[in-house]
């Protein structure tokens, strides 16, 4: 005899909209508090809710809400990535600038992101909107949808910060790494290059989600010279200006630094978020992975700023991350490219992608 709960589940699948909206709408809460209720007869729940994405808009919105909340469970985040019609039908509607649930689907791609499969995204293509300007690869089009669609440009209902947790988790596989680094033949663009003007932008998710995926893609180190490139991707002033607050240097320390990073104003603040703070400073802790990277940061006075950053901000993982940076640059030369080759090398237990 099935419970009044199990009841409710079953009128998902009505076709009734009323009820189907009615069920929706009381199950939500019980994604978190009882998933067990979406799991039964193989999933059968949870492959009626990858259909009802589809539905009327508010009946889709609790459905991928409920879909979010389920995705933290390893079988329903499986039947999820690994369903291509669901993918197709996701990927087709968050690019669709009339989608009045994109934020929603946004959260939802990203965490399903996290399930190993999805890496095969870097080959998936589906037709773009006239309007996004991009071409036929999807990651190309998310991309895009991040940058153009930033503060409700593309979408009035939507800013697609959630997205970066998205590349954040991709760039954990080396095709990704690949990709992020890679002109791409539609607009001539590196992709990294598009992400890191974000890393200062008001949004904390979107912030987070950029700094994890350049840290990830920092991984690759081989890489590093196009990161420090001015004529490439240059990153460092995107990774510096977040770590800074408006504190004075010495005009020594001052005139070495990048010229973006000389006479910031008065009102400038540093990342308020310590967890966005430890990214970049292990992003630079990765960088000094080579000896070109470790003779830049020495010669742009890298150094200082990493005191003040170890001085001003109240969190041990940020002092911590601080004081493995310093121990490489402050090092002679032989011990620090020691110390440096190691930062890759046991990363499971000192810097791990995020």
């Amino acid at each position: 005899m099935p419970t009044e709960l199990e009841e409710l589940v079953g009128f998902i699948a009505n076709p009734n909209p009323q009820i189907r909206l009615l069920a929706v709408e009381n199950l939500v809460g019980y994604a978190i508090s009882q998933p067990a209720i979406f799991k039964t007869e193989d999933l059968k729940p949870v492959k009626h809710l990858k259909l009802l994405v589809r539905d009327h808009p508010k009946i889709a919105e609790h459905v991928i809400t409920i879909l979010i909340n389920l995705s933290g469970d390893r079988d329903v985040l499986q039947s999820l990535a690994e369903d291509d019609r669901f993918l197709d039908l996701a990927f087709e509607r968050v690019t669709d600038p009339a989608e009045p649930n994109a934020n929603l689907l946004a959260m939802l791609l990203a965490n399903v992101a996290k399930w190993d499969s999805m890496k095969s995204l870097v080959g998936r293509k589906q037709s773009p909107p006239e309007s996004l300007g991009s071409d036929d690869r999807v990651i190309n089009q998310l991309v895009d949808l991040f940058v153009k669609g930033a503060d409700g440009t593309f979408n009035k209902q939507a800013d697609f910060d959630y997205l970066a947790y998205l590349f954040a988790d991709l760039a954990k596989h080396g095709e990704f790494r690949k990709y992020f680094l890679e002109k791409q033949d539609y607009d001539g663009v590196i992709p990294l290059n598009k992400l890191k003007v974000f890393t200062e932008h008001k949004s904390d998710v979107r912030r987070k989600g950029v700094a994890s995926t350049i840290k990830n893609v920092a991984f690759d180190v081989h890489s590093h010279p196009e990161f420090l490139d001015e004529s490439g991707i240059n990153i460092m002033p995107y990774i510096l200006l977040p770590i800074m607050g408006s504190e004075e240097y010495d005009d020594e320390d001052t005139m070495g630094m990048l010229p973006d990073l000389q006479l910031l104003s008065q009102d400038k603040k540093r990342d308020a978020d310590p967890h966005i703070v430890q990214t970049h400073v292990e992003t630079l802790t990765l960088l000094t992975t080579t000896r070109e990277g470790r003779d830049l940061m020495r010669d742009i006075k890298v150094y200082p700023i990493i005191r003040e950053t170890h001085l001003r901000v109240d969190s041990e993982e940020v002092r911590d991350a601080c004081e493995r940076l310093v121990q490489v640059l402050m090092r002679d030369e032989e011990e620090a490219s020691i110390e440096a080759r190691g930062i890759v090398e046991e990363d499971d237990e000192r810097i791990v992608e995020v």
